[in-house]
């Protein structure tokens, strides 16, 4: 009985480790595409990138609005599988520091290297759902989870000591969420912007309206 449970026990564990070498495959492929070629890249194209049918892919991750969740997470983590937030690296570092200020360097100085890459897949979710339902639900999904997060951060900033007493933590999370969101990233892209330009700009407009002003220092 003991040979019977340990030959299941190991096959099971096979299957997982092929549907994980399967889902990875697909989101490496996903992510190469679709950062390069944009949100029309066909699923099939991204199969047989993959090596696999369009039907493992939908099993596997899901349709064409979770692979592009799942690829802007793994663009924000850093990973070639999606991460919760807490675990991305410019989260650990912004947690670590001691200062308001430097939780804002860091964060904004990730966003600056982050947004060129999820701001047009955000977007281009964004757009879809104007007549696509899934894609409306998921990027609703990802909308509201930014915004979750965006309490987070306040809430750090808020333990410094160093933010504005007439702001509360809604406030300060919706400032920064309006202001780091693909939809203002675009807006000044079209204007002739850099992602430098971008990332200092939400800087010193995250210091000068939310932080007092004795802990601004040199706000550039």
């Amino acid at each position: 009985m003991t040979d019977v449970v340990n030959r299941r026990t190991y096959r099971s564990q096979v299957r997982k480790e092929q549907a994980e070498r399967t889902r990875a495959a697909i989101l490496h492929a996903a992510r190469e595409l679709l950062t390069t070629e944009g949100y029309g890249v066909p699923v099939s194209q991204i199969a047989r990138r993959a090596g696999v049918a369009v039907d493992t892919v939908y099993a596997s991750v899901g349709r064409k609005p979770e692979l592009v969740l799942a690829v802007i997470d793994t663009v924000l983590g850093t990973s070639e599988q999606p991460i919760p937030a807490e675990q991305r690296d410019y989260v650990i570092a912004l947690r670590a520091a001691a200062t308001a200020r430097e939780k804002i360097r860091i964060y904004a100085q990730a966003l600056g290297r982050l947004l060129p890459v999820v701001a047009p897949l955000q977007e281009a979710l964004r757009e879809a759902g104007r007549t696509d339902k899934a894609c409306a639900e998921v990027w609703s999904r990802l909308d509201e989870r930014r915004a979750g997060n965006m309490l987070l951060f306040a809430a750090d900033l808020r333990a410094t000591g160093e933010l504005r007493a007439d702001l509360d933590d809604q406030a300060v999370a919706d400032l920064v969420w309006s202001t780091n969101s693909a939809e203002h990233y675009a807006v000044l892209m079209r204007r002739g912007w850099t992602a430098g330009q971008f990332a200092a700009h939400l800087q010193d407009v995250w210091i000068r309206a939310l932080v007092v002003p004795e802990a601004w220092g040199d706000a550039s």
